[in-house]
């Protein structure tokens, strides 16, 4: 049998997913209650859809950059959430069952610390990055150093 052809990840995935979060956007009005004032919230509320949306775009972007430069298929899985766990796993060379670990609330912390050591591993940089990704502003740092830069 002969290997598939392996597929390019489509920007079309990228704009569908967008178009998705946005079709959702109008419901949110119909399940919130009146509260006198809420509408001084609801300017948060985008603020915070937008940055969750944007970091979103910025994790799955460097994910499949990642996969791409470690060779492993499925790139594309970095657009879809628990796909993006199993991707993760395939790059750092783990098992997939470890995925049942990573639900365990306080042991997921520790088992996403080792899959991103692993991940480091696998980009030839020091694993010990794989810590600092819970450290809330570093974890964006390292997480684009590992897909964009190479190293020297």
């Amino acid at each position: 049998m002969g290997a598939l052809p392996r597929r390019k990840p489509k920007l079309m995935l990228a704009a569908w997913s967008g178009l998705a979060c946005l079709a959702l956007l109008p419901a949110v009005p119909l399940f919130a209650q009146e509260v006198p004032g809420g509408d001084a919230l609801k300017g948060l509320y985008y603020l915070m859809l937008a940055v969750f949306i944007v970091a979103y775009i910025y994790f799955a972007l460097a994910l499949q950059v990642i996969a791409r430069k470690t060779n492993t298929e499925n790139g594309w899985w970095a657009w879809v959430p628990i796909l993006q766990i199993i991707l993760s796993l395939n790059i750092a060379r783990k098992p997939i069952w470890w995925i049942v670990l990573c639900i365990v609330p306080f042991l997921n912390i520790v088992m996403f610390i080792l899959i991103w050591m692993g991940v480091a591993h696998a980009r030839n940089r020091p694993s010990w990055w794989g810590i600092l990704l819970i450290v809330p502003v570093v974890n964006l740092i390292i997480i684009g150093m590992l897909a964009w830069t190479d190293k020297a």
